[in-house]
């Protein structure tokens, strides 16, 4: 990770290495954080940020999920994390909001803990490689299941809920896989580590519903827009584990991740092995968007002012 000159704290901007918490914060033993992935791309009329305030809600949502008071409203940090890319002179950059539960008590009830609020931006590339947009990713089936109804909040995207999503990553990348697919608690497709996943078959997108242990990404519902707006037919259903080894098609979505197409499941072979038609056609679509070089119909994208010379 290459530093950036500026992180929003609280209202403020502090520089890069003043973002620090004290190691008895709540969230360090607790893993009391809500947090978000956001995207800015470099577009033809400049960079933007894609699907900010929708970002923003979940962001929120999540907070309020997890009782997490927070003084700022939507409307500020929305402006908050253009005036970070903006700042920072960036182009393109992933923007990072996080709320956690600050240094105070140091039981598990949090009542005498400050809520933080930090954002940050910095440059960063295609997660899963530049050559997985084409060529796809070997992934496998987790041993470890997705989080099961009141255990923890799927809905909410929260620090505490990605120990179970590194248990699925660490497994994955230990045997040779660059991710793992979670399945629900009663077997069932759930998501990625960090993506939701599509299943295509007979000209058919599924994907699996939110009841199935899934985040509601942002990136997912972008690509259910777009693939109706291509006039695909596209489910939200239950999907057993073994109709990924007879899809036709299959891949990831998410901030990080894009649309990712995913080449084989626990080593058998995907369709062609290799990206599929109406994959391609997705993600075709998905970039055309976010780099400007199609009409933003929904209004996904927020401009930022170009980057000026700090004083």
């Amino acid at each position: 990770m290459t530093p950036t000159e500026k992180i929003w704290h609280n209202g403020r901007f502090i520089r890069w290495d003043e973002a620090k918490i004290h190691v008895l914060s709540h969230v360090v033993s607790y893993g009391s954080s809500v947090f978000e992935g956001v995207r800015c791309y470099e577009t033809q009329n400049g960079p933007a940020i894609f699907r900010l305030r929708e970002h923003t809600r979940r962001l929120l949502d999540s907070a309020r999920i997890y009782r997490v008071p927070v003084d700022f409203t939507l409307d500020q940090l929305v402006e908050a994390q253009i005036e970070l890319v903006r700042v920072n002179k960036l182009r393109s950059c992933y923007v990072r909001p996080i709320i956690l539960r600050g240094y105070g008590g140091v039981g598990v009830l949090p009542v005498n803990n400050p809520t933080e609020v930090y954002l940050a931006c910095w440059e960063w590339g295609k997660y899963l490689g530049e050559d997985a947009m084409a060529q796809g990713v070997d992934v496998c089936i987790s041993s470890w299941n997705r989080i099961a109804p009141n255990t923890l909040p799927t809905l909410a995207k929260a620090g505490a809920n990605y120990m179970n999503s590194q248990l699925i990553r660490m497994e994955a990348h230990h045997n040779g896989y660059a991710e793992g697919i979670a399945l629900d608690s009663e077997g069932r497709v759930s998501e990625g580590s960090g993506e939701n996943i599509f299943v295509i078959r007979d000209g058919k997108i599924h994907t699996p519903p939110l009841g199935s242990s899934v985040l509601p990404g942002i990136t997912r519902d972008t690509v259910v827009t777009l693939a109706q707006d291509l006039g695909l037919t596209i489910v939200e259903t239950v999907i057993p584990r073994e109709m990924l080894y007879i899809a036709d098609e299959v891949f990831f979505t998410g901030t990080a991740a894009e649309v990712t197409p995913i080449r084989s499941v626990d080593r058998i072979q995907i369709g062609a092995g290799h990206r599929g038609p109406i994959t391609e056609k997705i993600q075709r679509a998905f970039f055309d968007l976010v780099e400007g070089k199609a009409a933003d119909k929904h209004g996904w994208l927020t401009p930022v002012p170009q980057p000026v010379e700090a004083k």
